[in-house]
């Protein structure tokens, strides 16, 4: 280990030490349930220890946890929002089709993938992906509607899918 990543690490066991209660007590009002706030509290910090820029952690440590954290209650939240559709679809389905625990925890895994990779795409490329994939709109359609050249939705559209083969 380098001095420079032990450095890192004695900067962060600091931070830990000084702000790791504040920071689950934060959580805790913030989601009203102190096991997912300790699980959140831990994941701040294991994002601040793999962080890619990690040359300076900022001179107001509240902040950057607040921030890292702020990140990771919203990915929590939309983890929650996509399983509860799912689980609602599910729960009309006869039961003799209703998938097996570990069948639903593999479509959970891939939908949770799905969501970040459109979360993460520029919204014009994912509105026409989506115009594409899910409304069955041609790609002259969807230049009409939103207003830019076919070429445009061309570029869009091989984004979007190279997007998908990453996911893959």
């Amino acid at each position: 280990m380098s001095s420079v990543d032990r450095s890192l690490n004695l900067h962060v066991q600091n931070l830990y030490s000084e702000h790791h209660g504040w920071l689950h007590r934060w959580l805790d009002r913030k989601l009203g349930n102190t096991s997912d706030a300790a699980d959140l509290a831990h994941d701040t910090f294991i994002r601040l220890l793999t962080r890619q820029n990690t040359a300076s952690l900022g001179a107001e440590p509240r902040a950057l946890l607040t921030h890292i954290a702020k990140g990771l209650v919203i990915d929590r939240w939309r983890r929650q929002d996509v399983e509860r559709a799912y689980l609602e679809t599910i729960a009309h389905l006869p039961e003799p089709e209703v998938p097996s625990p570990e069948t639903r925890w593999l479509i959970l895994e891939a939908l949770h993938r799905i969501d970040a990779m459109l979360s993460a795409m520029p919204e014009k490329t994912r509105q026409a992906f989506l115009m594409s994939q899910l409304d069955g709109m041609t790609y002259p359609q969807i230049a009409t509607e939103l207003k830019v050249s076919l070429i445009t939705v061309k570029r869009y559209m091989r984004d979007a899918f190279l997007a998908c083969l990453s996911v893959a």
